[in-house]
């Protein structure tokens, strides 16, 4: 095989492996990788357990646990970034904290939805056991 062969293999192989990244890492049930542990932190300074309740099992706004496991991330980012002003939630679109880390915040929510991240307050994989 010639070089340009041997390169487009191996960018194939490293794209492939690059996809299959996967959207989060959980151990234990509440130690996370640093980017959905940005997810959790995006929601806490957000404050959406106000409405969404401290364990995203829903208050006056529903449950995120029941609602991602048949939204598309893609709905999840257009309902964050444009709210849905007529049920009482706001638009995100003008928080940076929030927009820089929609897919951090996604992807914890996620993991809470799919019942890998057992418990709503997650610490870093390299963190003791919780004793809460």
């Amino acid at each position: 095989m010639n070089r340009k062969v041997w390169m487009a293999l191996a960018l194939a192989v490293a794209g492939a492996a690059w996809a299959e990244k996967p959207l989060y890492t959980v151990v234990d049930g509440n130690k996370v990788d640093p980017d959905t542990l940005k997810g959790f932190r995006t929601w806490r300074q957000a404050a959406c357990d106000r409405c969404h309740g401290p364990n995203q099992e829903g208050m006056v706004g529903p449950s995120l646990i029941d609602s991602l496991k048949v939204m598309t991330k893609e709905q999840f980012v257009t309902t964050v970034t444009n709210g849905r002003v007529e049920k009482g939630m706001p638009p995100w679109s003008t928080s940076k904290n929030v927009m820089d880390n929609i897919d951090h915040l996604y992807a914890y929510l996620k993991g809470r939805s799919d019942g890998k991240i057992t418990k709503a307050h997650v610490v870093p994989m390299d963190s003791p056991a919780e004793t809460k």
